[in-house]
């Protein structure tokens, strides 16, 4: 007899949302700025015009949650997490809401290379637009151990990942972000290895945990959380989830990433959390939740063990969680 073993982020499968219902609505978002048919839809289309003038996407959003991804905790305020963001580029303070409005995010395009069938540049509208989008609530936890719960929209990397067709000789996907510092003052900061890079294992690429963030509280996403596309990995710090991309590049050689190249006894490649395993210069047992200040033990892996713990099995001579 064949028993399944629910995994610890499932929901019953009563609970989830028919597939049919999914697709059904994502194909009528789709054409609902078209078609237009029916009274009831006009004022729909009217709005969703009007926020299709300045973004494009804005049509996509919200998008349906999967409920297979759930949270153990309240969902951080918007308010508080969208004025409390990490992005280098625009400072090393927390307050870079307003800094990054600056950066231009139309045109924009996603650059795919390396060891792949064939390199090309996508646009990142025609990206958005091409994938089918869902809203995942994820916890998120910074290496300086304050920590959110957000719902993330976007799709699964490796989703991305088979859409760029690598070789099989491809054992690493390497991210860059973009470089401007006309308009990212922390980029005149000669000091840093601009641009941004960040990698991952083709296997951690394809963990059905890995994400492709495109939006956040039904809305596409915006700048200071790393607007168009930004990357999402729940298990890890993050400081591994790099915000703008710009090149996704399929490599056999393991990317050395920007906080790797600053301070390499801090801040590892793999990065995963693990409460055990203190920061030089201070304790990751707990952590801070943004808006109540409420502190939480940290969680193996972020709370994510069960759906991870299984890339790393094995490995001899790795910090896994620095």
């Amino acid at each position: 007899m064949h028993v399944i073993h629910p995994k610890g982020w499932e929901l019953p499968e009563s609970a989830a949302t028919p597939e049919d219902v999914f697709f059904n609505r994502r194909k009528f978002l789709k054409s609902a700025l078209v078609v237009g048919a029916g009274a009831g839809l006009s004022s729909m289309v009217t709005l969703s015009a009007a926020r299709a003038a300045t973004d494009p996407t804005a049509q996509f959003y919200p998008a349906e949650r999967n409920s297979a991804f759930t949270l153990d905790r309240a969902i951080t305020g918007e308010a508080v997490s969208s004025q409390y963001n990490n992005f280098y580029e625009f400072g090393s303070h927390k307050r870079i809401a307003a800094a990054a409005q600056a950066l231009k995010i139309r045109p924009w395009t996603l650059t795919i290379d390396g060891l792949v069938e064939k390199e090309t540049t996508i646009d990142a509208d025609s990206l958005i637009g091409k994938m089918d989008l869902e809203e995942r609530l994820y916890r998120h936890r910074c290496v300086e151990a304050w920590a959110m719960a957000v719902p993330w929209t976007g799709f699964p990397l490796a989703d991305l990942i088979k859409l760029a067709a690598p070789l099989s000789s491809a054992k690493f996907v390497r991210f860059e972000t973009f470089e401007d510092a006309t308009v990212a003052s922390g980029q005149r900061q000669f000091w840093y290895p601009w641009p941004y890079v960040e990698g991952v294992t083709m296997a951690e690429g394809m963990n059905e945990l890995a994400f492709v963030a495109t939006g956040i509280y039904g809305k596409p996403l915006p700048k200071q959380f790393g607007a168009p596309i930004r990357l999402v990995l729940p298990w890890k710090y993050g400081f591994k989830s790099i915000k703008s991309i710009v090149r996704m590049t399929f490599t056999d050689e393991r990317p050395v990433s920007f906080w790797e190249q600053i301070a390499a006894t801090e801040y590892g490649f793999w990065a995963n959390v693990n409460p055990d395993v203190p920061h030089p210069r201070w304790s990751q047992a707990k952590e801070r939740m943004l808006g109540t200040d409420e502190e939480l033990p940290t969680q193996l892996y972020n709370g994510y063990a069960e759906q991870v713990a299984g890339l790393y099995s094995g490995m001899k001579g790795e910090e896994l969680y620095r």
